[in-house]
Parts: C-alpha cells; structure tokens; sequence
C-alpha cells in the first residue's frame, strides 16, 4: 500500500461554470449499464472530491464525542484512497467474525468438514446388541438444526440414526454417552455480558450443538380472564421449565407479560399479564446443557427407528475427560457424519452473523491446536484458537498490536481492532487460495443476509459485500465494493460511541452513506 491519505477538514470548493457540465457529459457516457439510475445522478467524479466527501463526514460537529476509524484501499493499485484514524483500536462488534472465519480457511480449506461420531469399546454382535455404552461424539458441527429440514429437527438427526444403524445396531445394552468434551473451556465466550447470556445470540458453546442450542417458548393467553397463559416449548426435551406468576387480563388490556431467566438456571419466570385473545408470543431461549439434549432427543430418534437404548443419557464435558480420560484409540468408530464443507458453514456464520458458529469455529481450530502443541495446561479450546489467531496474522503479514481478541465472534465488548487491520485482512484474503469462498460467504447488499435490507435503490446495491457488526456502542461495516469506474475496493468503516442526535438516521445509515458514495465514486486511485 502506498503512503495513506490522512483525512483534512476545509471548506467544499466552488466549480467554474461551465466546466462540470461537460464532465458531466464525458462520464455519462462511459457509464456501465448496468449502474442502477440512483447511481447516475450521484456521481462524485474525482479522488479530491470524494475524500473531501468523506473528510467532512467523519469531522461533521454530531460525532464530537465519537470515535470514527476508516480505511479505503484499492485492491487493483495497492493506493489508500482515505483513512481517518485507521491507526485507532476500536470495538469491530461482528466484523471480529471476519478474522474467525479468514482463520478457518487459512488453517483448514473451504473443503473441510467437522466430524461427529459414534463410538464404543468393541464391535456389536451379530444379534446387534452392543454390550456397552454408545458414544456420541460431537466435534463442533452446527449442522443438526430442524431449519434444515423443514423444521424436523428428527430429520435433522436421521444421519446419525443411519450411521449406527448401517452398522448393525439394533440394542445398546448401555448408557448413551453425549461427549462434549473435544472443547475445552467454559460454555460461554469470554469477555459475554451476563445479559447475552439470557438470549438466543448468546447460546452456550458446545461440541454437541443441536438446532443452535435454542428452543422456541410460545406463549398464549388462557381461556378466560384470570386463567394462567398456555406454554409450549418447540423442540421438546429442552430441560426447560416455566414458573409462572402471570395472569391472563381483560381483553384489550396492556400487556405487561414478560420473562426472566439467571443464567445457567433452567428455570424461566412468567411474570405480568397477558390480556385476553392476545396474539401468540414467541422467544428463543438458550438451553443450559446443550450435549444433554442433544443425547436426550438422539435417544428418542433412535426409538423411532426400532434401535433400543437400555440405560440413560449422561453428558460428558472435558472435565470429565480429564477425570476419567478415555483413549478413543481403542475405540471403535461405529458410524460418523461430517458437515457441510466448511465453504458453506462460512455463509451461515457471515451473511446472518451468527455468533455460536463462530465461536465453534474458533473452537474447533483451537482443539485441533491442542491435540498436537498443547503449550498451556488448562488451556481451552478458545484461548488456544486465539492464540492460533495470532499467529495467522503474523503470517499474513499484520502488524502487532492491531487486533487484541478474546473470542471469535465479536460479542464481546473487549475485543478491539483498527480499520486498517481489517483492511489488511480483506487484501489478504482477496488474494487468497479461498477467495472465491471467502467472498461468497459475505452479506449482499440488498439482497441477502444482514445486507438484506440495507443499501437498496443506491449504487451499493448488489454491489457491496460487506460483514456488518452492531453491538449498542459500536457499528460497523468492511467489505469490499466495485466503483462506477470499475475499480475494486477494500474497506473498513468503524464508528464507537455515537449517539445519534437524530433518530431518523442511526449510526448504521451513516455508515451506509460511505458505502453508497464509494459506489459512485467515477474517479480513479491511480488518476494524477
């Protein structure tokens, strides 16, 4: 990259007459067609213009007491066409999953699948009985989830059903075994606030993960007036219960229903009153012990198709292994199933921004780590995909001190980053040997994933690709546009603690507003 362009601040110059109306004209002319209209009356048809377009936002009095950080390079010349601050260490909120999921591809290829299998210490008999206890053993793959399957979530576990029933299996005389214990460390990612926990974006990790570790909790109102509300969880088996102290009001009465639940607790608090006639309530609750549910509903699965477990369900974690270590080695494989390519597990993490997958992910890579470098004792899975992290950056050619993580998804608030960091990063891997994958797996704007909404009617529309990232004090938004001129791109767009003086435009549409501009941008990093 060439010297950056460090934002100034001065007045907008006044134009000649005479002399835009015939740029005007030469850069019509050279227009793409395929340019939306909105783009042609909103040209900014020179370098000097379009970073005193972006100089003047990033200085404009409403953001005082804001923290701005902002790169712009292009990926055809190496030049910087702006920055402002890129230096700074700011809150990417889930523009971290970038990071997660370049790690990902780096370390493992778009082609990799996670595995999870069914173990046991011999073979069954020819009867199918197999003496001992069956072994489910998840490694990370957020794939068993009912979306998938027309929202069955027993279809989404038939793979596992087919795997040991193509091994002869008819009986397990055992336990079901739900082992968890390929990651290591706590439930939750460091650095999550206690009230992420209490939501379905901060489910807990787990190497058995099934339909995001989150149930559906429907609410209803009772009957007549005074009766409790109905309760439905979906899927069932969740170990969830309600305690409820709410009450079903007068028709057209003010709903003042709601739910409490501590972390950890499998209990949830109905509190308050639900009038009468009301339309049916939905939340997304995280379960407390996600392998033991798995275990529970593949127990059940199994019962479905004729395959006897005598004993119970037991979730092993990696204490547990660590207590009573289990050489699987020795083991039999019975069956497996592995995940979709991790090329398509990075669209599920990027375009809906999903915090668990993420973090199983990082995970995942870390466990790997430890299996054949464990530096640390105690050290979880996490730490060591951080750690892992790191030294991809260095690889990659990052400069120290630009990306401080404690986890991979952006959830929490300690993670800090520079845009120039993230503007190395998507160089990096617009050159790597995924960059077709990695690309794909990013937001459209307008068409599809956090984007979906966002930039439509503009020039950024089914033009940038882009990681959003939005925590309650930080917004982002880096990614990758083409310009009018046909120039590609790369930027990273940060914007810390503003509150907006205006609640028509929010942080987010003052991020928006540079993309669209870098959209019409007709100039040329390279012009003189």
């Amino acid at each position: 990259m060439n010297a950056p362009y460090s934002s100034p601040v001065r007045r907008q110059p006044q134009p000649r007459p005479g002399f835009f109306p015939t740029v005007w004209l030469l850069l019509l002319a050279l227009l793409p067609a395929r340019l939306p209209a909105a783009a042609v009356t909103n040209l900014i048809p020179t370098l000097a213009e379009l970073r005193l377009t972006l100089s003047n936002q990033v200085a404009a009095p409403r953001f005082q007491a804001a923290a701005w950080g902002v790169k712009i390079a292009s990926l055809d010349t190496g030049k910087t066409l702006f920055e402002h601050d890129a230096g700074k260490l700011l809150s990417p909120a889930s523009n971290a999953k970038l990071f997660t999921v370049a790690l990902g591809f780096d370390r493992l290829g778009g082609d990799y699948r996670m595995r999870t299998s069914l173990y046991a210490r011999a073979r069954p008999a020819r009867n199918g009985t197999l003496d001992g206890d069956l072994i489910l053993f998840g490694r990370g793959d957020p794939g068993f989830r009912a979306g998938l399957h027309s929202n069955d979530l027993f279809r989404a576990l038939q793979p596992l059903v087919a795997a040991l029933t193509n091994a002869g299996v008819h009986r397990v005389k055992g336990d079901l075994l739900a082992d968890a214990s390929f990651l290591a460390g706590p439930a939750y990612g460091a650095g999550w606030a206690w009230d992420d926990l209490q939501n379905y974006y901060g489910a807990p990790l787990s190497a058995l993960t099934l339909n995001d570790n989150c149930v559906t909790l429907t609410t209803r109102p009772g009957a007549h007036i005074g009766d409790p509300p109905r309760f439905e969880f979906t899927p069932p088996r969740s170990g969830l219960r309600v305690t409820n102290s709410a009450t079903t009001g007068p028709a057209g009465a003010s709903n003042t229903f709601r739910l409490e639940r501590r972390p950890d607790e499998q209990v949830v608090r109905a509190l308050g009153q639900l009038p009468l006639g009301a339309a049916a309530l939905t939340e997304e609750l995280p379960v407390a012990d996600p392998a033991r549910w798995f275990g529970e509903l593949f127990k059940q699965a199994l019962a479905r198709h004729g395959v006897r477990v005598d004993g119970g369900v037991r979730a092993v974690n990696w204490i547990d292994r660590q207590l009573a270590p289990l050489d699987f080695g020795n083991c039999i494989e019975l069956g497996a199933v592995e995940s979709a390519p991790l090329r398509e597990l990075a669209g599920w993490i990027l375009k809906p921004s999903q915090n668990l997958y993420t973090d199983l992910l990082l995970g995942h890579v870390g466990s790997l780590v430890l299996a054949t470098n464990r530096t640390s004792p105690g050290e979880s899975s996490e730490d060591a995909g951080v750690r892992e992290l790191g030294c991809f950056l260095r690889s990659a050619g990052m400069a120290s001190g630009q990306v401080v993580f404690e986890e991979g998804s952006g959830l929490s608030r300690n993670n800090l980053v520079t845009a120039a960091a993230l503007v190395s990063l998507l160089d990096f891997m617009h050159r790597h040997r995924c960059a077709d994958a990695w690309r794909e797996a990013l937001p459209i704007a307008g068409v599809d994933g956090t984007l979906r909404r966002r930039l439509k009617g503009t020039a950024a529309e089914a033009n940038v690709r882009a990681k959003t990232g939005t925590l309650r004090w930080a917004s982002s938004l880096s990614g990758y546009v083409t310009t009018a001129a046909g120039e590609q791109l790369a930027f990273s767009l940060m914007l810390n603690r503003y509150q907006s003086p205006d609640r028509t435009r929010t942080a987010r549409e003052e991020l928006d507003a540079i993309a669209v501009w870098l959209a019409s941008f007709a100039g040329r990093s390279d012009a003189p």
